[in-house]
């Protein structure tokens, strides 16, 4: 029994979880190391997601003979420059949508309760229990969007002001771009060849399929954020690049994403011009079928192979942990732990094969 896989397995997993279990009766010896880690985790990430997005630019500018360090330079001032153009010309003009969308919320639920009242006092078919709770949401709902809208904005706010109090994400983003490419020979010299080709491999396929996600996924949201922006200037719908902004940031979350990210254009679209709903719901229906048909599978191909509802659970089992930040990064963690575990999978597979073959 004891050389048995299915005893083995069993064992290796009891001692997993005892050693689990071990660790956090002696959590308080690891919270110095967590703390420096929590610290050290959002410049990390900040930097790494700038590494995947600027990668790209570095190749092509060393492609051309630019020495590695010129061509971070110049990558550095492309990324200030990106930032300085955002900040001067979109920033102030969404601040001032945001404002006066805010300021006109009073005068929109005015306008939703005398339509209430009209179809009340014309009609006796819908039970006043109905109305009741309507009115009920009706009276409630300036609170609703106006709290939704606060967070919003502050949670945005933060958002910025962390990344640029972040000082040490551009010293993480400079020695990545710098020598991003010698990780792998580092880490893989200390094992022998047939090891070191197996975690090379490895390392190759969590890259390509970090590289994919994350600038094909922004790829993605700024490609419909644009395509939003230019729907919403057709039907001319009021805070137009504050409701394309909002929609762009949601579409970072994958499959549920767009679904959110028309709800704000909605909302104002009814109260302008009940007809706006439809156009509303046909300019994302355009955006998600060009997205769906041109853009993701020419930006990400088919490299996450994530099933709709895998993704789904995913995101809402980390939403309840993590919050947020934890719905942002549960795909591409999930990615890469599958990306893990299939590798490991092939590789006890072709070993597995390959002594039967020599038995053979």
């Amino acid at each position: 029994m004891f050389s048995k896989r299915w005893f083995q397995t069993l064992v290796a997993f009891i001692l997993v979880f005892l050693l689990i279990y071990l660790m956090y009766l002696t959590r308080f010896i690891f919270d110095p190391v967590l703390k420096y880690i929590g610290a050290v985790a959002f410049p990390f990430i900040a930097a790494g997601l700038l590494f995947y997005l600027t990668r790209p630019l570095l190749r092509i500018l060393m492609k051309y003979k630019i020495p590695r360090l010129i061509a971070i330079l110049l990558v550095f001032i492309t990324l200030i420059g990106v930032g300085y153009v955002f900040t001067i010309f979109v920033i102030p003009i969404a601040q001032d949508q945001y404002t006066r969308f805010v300021e006109n919320i009073p005068a929109m639920m005015r306008g939703a309760e005398d339509v209430i009242n009209y179809v009340q006092d014309n009609q006796s078919i819908i039970p006043d229990e109905v109305y009741n709770t309507i009115d009920n949401i009706i009276d409630n709902m300036q609170t609703y969007i106006e709290g939704f809208m606060a967070f919003l904005f502050s949670f945005i706010s933060q958002l910025i002001g962390f990344v640029f109090v972040l000082v040490l994400v551009p010293f993480f983003l400079f020695f990545m771009l710098k020598d991003g490419e010698k990780f792998v020979p580092f880490v893989t010299q200390i094992f022998e060849a047939k090891k070191a080709s197996n975690l090379r491999n490895l390392l190759r396929k969590i890259d390509h399929t970090l590289s994919a996600y994350i600038q094909g996924q922004l790829l993605v949201s700024l490609s419909i954020g644009v395509m939003l922006f230019i729907g919403y200037l057709i039907i001319d719908l009021n805070y137009a690049l504050s409701l394309a902004l909002f929609g762009m940031i949601m579409c970072v979350v994958p499959f549920i994403g767009p679904f959110i990210a028309v709800l704000p254009a909605l909302i104002v679209g009814v109260f302008e011009d009940p007809m706006n709903v439809v156009w509303i719901a046909l300019i994302m229906v355009i955006a998600q079928q060009i997205e769906g048909n041109f853009i993701s599978p020419n930006i990400m191909g088919h490299v996450l192979r994530i099933h709709p509802l895998t993704i789904i659970t995913v995101i809402l089992a980390a939403g309840s942990i993590a919050g947020f930040v934890g719905i942002l990064l549960a795909v591409p963690f999930y990615a890469v732990v599958k990306v893990i575990i299939v590798h490991f999978y092939e590789t006890f597979q072709d070993t597995r094969k390959n002594k039967e073959d020599a038995l053979i």
